[in-house]
């Protein structure tokens, strides 16, 4: 676990760097048009999505160690041809490429953590690796900082080259020295579409994708509302991202506690929806106020925004960790990150649309849809197999896929 703790490190160092300058080398470097990287990005989303489960099956037939390797040298080679790139047509290739790539190591990577950890230890694990990830990124995007501010060609592809690097060096630690789980053959393990029959499970995942737009709701709906809407300073942006980044860091793996069973991770998805629906309500209020009263209740949206964040992150492990039979843990953690995927898709467009632009009704709307959310959760996954009578009468039942079957 301490060498899957390293190589999280070294590859979010590497993905901080190139969320900082990505934008900017598409633009600036490459010559793409604003349009066009959105175009790209949009298109990648959406191969990414149709890919994540049939890939999962890949990392239950290969072994979730082989696939997690392959999927980040392809990731590292693509990586590299990006500092090639020069038109529309290429670019949309690359970006294709590398969803598929990021889709095929989420499924393995959850599949490896499954494999390498109690199954009681497992959501604790994502924790750790959750809190290793912000560190990793705040890192890196400081690094960054050097390579904006020079803001020249060269300097621009020899980040995305280290990037690049930090995919193989990742690699590495994974493939050599760390435990090889087993693979499951097709003879023997689950259907490939088993995942995607499961209608309880599925359910789960379009529920955790919608409360999965808070990630967008932090970096692009609030940095937009406290610039446009309120006559709060500026910095105050960055502000609150700090809160955020430094609240995941100290809490996220005390609030992950309970949660490695389904009744704890379908009451913290529960409790998600109703801190996130929280913070818009607070957020709506701040389209009224002013001044320090503005500040205040912004510094009050983001604590509420963030606890939200951390529990329905570790909800949802929770529960995409216990609902996998035995054997499809690569599909499923594959088809629980299309949750996300359609989330990071649908949010910006409804965020910047009914909540930054229609004021503070947008914002109760945007509540709402939380509240829903996180309210039909538990629902959904008491109507799974897995949910007995003993596992509601005892919470403190920690079920694994094994024996849930």
């Amino acid at each position: 676990m301490r060498r899957l703790i390293a190589a999280t490190l070294v590859n979010t160092f590497g993905n901080g760097v190139y969320a900082a300058v990505g934008a900017l080398y598409l633009t600036r470097a490459a010559g793409l048009s604003v349009g066009h990287v959105g175009i790209g990005l949009t298109i990648a989303g959406l191969i990414g999505l149709v890919a994540s489960t049939p890939l999962g099956v890949v990392a239950d037939r290969l072994g979730p160690n082989r696939a997690y390797v392959g999927f980040l040298v392809l990731q590292a080679i693509t990586m590299s041809a990006l500092t090639q790139v020069r038109s529309f047509l290429p670019y949309v290739v690359v970006a294709g490429v590398t969803a598929i790539a990021d889709s095929g190591q989420r499924g393995a990577k959850g599949a490896l953590i499954a494999g390498l950890s109690p199954a009681d230890q497992r959501v604790r694990t994502r924790a750790i690796l959750r809190v290793t990830t912000n560190i990793g990124m705040g890192a890196g995007m400081a690094v960054a900082g050097v390579v904006l501010a020079v803001d020249r060609r060269e300097v621009y592809i020899i980040a995305l080259l280290a990037n690049a690097a930090t995919y193989l060096v990742t690699a590495a630690l994974v493939r050599f020295g760390m435990p090889e789980v087993e693979k499951v053959p097709s003879a023997t393990g689950p259907s490939g579409l088993t995942a995607l029959k499961d209608r309880p499970f599925l359910a789960f995942v379009a529920l955790d994708g919608v409360l999965s737009m808070h990630k967008s709701m932090a970096n692009v709906a609030i940095p937009l509302w406290v610039a446009t809407a309120t006559d709060a300073p500026r910095w105050l942006i960055s502000m609150l991202l700090v809160i955020n980044s430094v609240a995941v860091v100290l809490l996220q793996i005390r609030i992950a506690r309970g949660t490695e069973t389904l009744p704890g991770a379908a009451r913290a998805g529960r409790r998600a929806g109703l801190l996130l629906a929280v913070a818009c309500a607070v957020l709506a209020l701040s389209d009224v106020t002013s001044e320090a009263v503005t500040i205040g209740l912004l510094i009050a949206a983001a604590l509420a925004h963030v606890l939200g964040e951390m529990l329905q992150s570790a909800g949802g492990w929770g529960i995409s960790f216990e609902l996998a039979p035995p054997g499809a843990q690569g599909q499923y953690q594959g088809a629980y990150a299309m949750g996300s995927q359609v989330g990071d898709l649908m949010a910006p467009l409804i965020l910047t649309t009914i909540a930054v632009s229609w004021g503070w009704p947008g914002w109760l709307l945007t509540a709402m849809i939380f509240l829903l959310a996180g309210t039909l959760l538990p629902a959904a996954v008491r109507r799974h197999p897995h949910w007995t009578t003993e596992t509601e009468q005892l919470p403190g039942l920690k079920l694994s896929g094994a024996a849930a079957q």
